[in-house]
């Protein structure tokens, strides 16, 4: 077990290595395959109506003059041991890990990324449980009960979740309960530490929205996985050894189903994680979504290249941590 954690973490900083370069790829070897000059690629780092003055000394100082396999040597050594930039008088040191210098807002991107890392965490890791928990049990319960009034009903609200935009559920949610009838009022981020009470209170209403997409989607996987894994042999082996139901169900019939559940969870988490972008954006909470939506609107590049570097990360150990869960969850990935 070991021998393999020690593996897929050997894989994942490949991985890491493959996410930089590609990246690196589309944000600065495509634009120069597809005629962009390098006078035309510093000019987004500098914003909006920039002049030329401030294009070549931006085109000067991140060395977009030099050849492309040293930029990416920069670009790599930057996000490993730090790197200076020369940001007017003096230079600004910015330090490991760092994802570039914005200058526009004359700061590092890492610091704005991690001071919306926290908001957008706790919206992607609550609504994550939220829907992972409540998504399984009416999967398996419509799957038990096939059939059902209650089966045809916890699917139509399934279907409904899938086909409905979030940006649709969230503005109605934020009418009925935090205008109308206000009873979550005055919704703002509180961070966890300040006051775990008020931080869930202002999460509850864009949790249940996001967990609502996502909760219908694994409902319905959920009760393809239960009904084609009940109908087995080995569960009616099961069942005829006179194992308890309960044991039956939650050890042969769940475990199984799981391991494509885990997979798309992960996936869906990692991709959370870098920015809820309509979520945010519906309940104004300011987390790496807005960010990222704000640093495209200002045509700001290092921003945007960072919150891509960040997400890639979160998808990649997202993963790492459900391979090693498919440990857990199949006894057959340990031999």
């Amino acid at each position: 077990m070991i021998t393999y954690i020690v593996r897929r973490l050997i894989v994942a900083v490949f991985l890491l290595l493959v996410v930089s370069l590609i990246t690196f790829g589309i944000f600065f070897l495509i634009p120069r395959l597809a005629g962009q000059s390098t006078y035309e690629l510093a000019s987004q780092y500098v914003g909006r109506n920039p002049s030329p003055a401030a294009v070549h000394a931006v085109e000067r100082k991140l060395g977009f003059d030099q050849p492309l396999v040293v930029q990416y040597g920069r670009f790599v050594k930057g996000i490993v041991v730090g790197a200076h930039y020369d940001a007017g008088p003096d230079k600004t040191y910015c330090p490991p890990p760092c994802f570039g210098y914005s200058f526009r807002n004359q700061q590092p991107v890492w610091p704005m990324l991690m001071s919306n890392v926290p908001v957008t965490a706790s919206l992607a890791i609550g609504a994550a449980v939220m829907w992972l928990v409540t998504g399984t049990a009416i999967g398996v319960l419509s799957a038990l009960r096939r059939g059902t009034a209650f089966d045809r009903a916890a699917m139509g609200v399934a279907l409904a979740g899938v086909s409905l935009p979030i940006f649709f559920t969230g503005l109605i949610a934020l009418q009925l309960f935090s205008y109308n009838w206000a009873i979550f009022p005055n919704l703002h981020f509180v961070p966890f530490t300040q006051n775990p009470l008020e931080w869930a209170r202002n999460l509850v209403l864009p949790w249940t929205t996001l967990a609502f997409l996502y909760a219908a989607l694994y409902a319905r996987l959920t009760r393809a996985g239960m009904l084609e894994t009940m109908g087995e042999d080995y569960i009616r082996t099961a069942r005829a050894k006179g194992l308890p139901e309960r044991k039956v169900i939650v050890k042969h019939g769940l475990r199984p189903t799981l391991s494509p559940i885990l997979t798309i969870f992960g996936m869906d988490l990692g991709l959370l994680l870098g920015g809820a972008v309509l979520t945010e954006f519906t309940f104004s909470l300011h987390g790496l979504g807005l960010f990222t939506i704000l640093a495209i609107q200002n045509n700001d590049l290092p921003e945007i290249l960072g919150v891509v570097m960040l997400t890639a990360f979160f998808v990649v150990i997202a993963n790492l941590i459900v391979d090693i869960l498919y440990a857990v969850v199949d006894p057959r990935v340990r031999y």
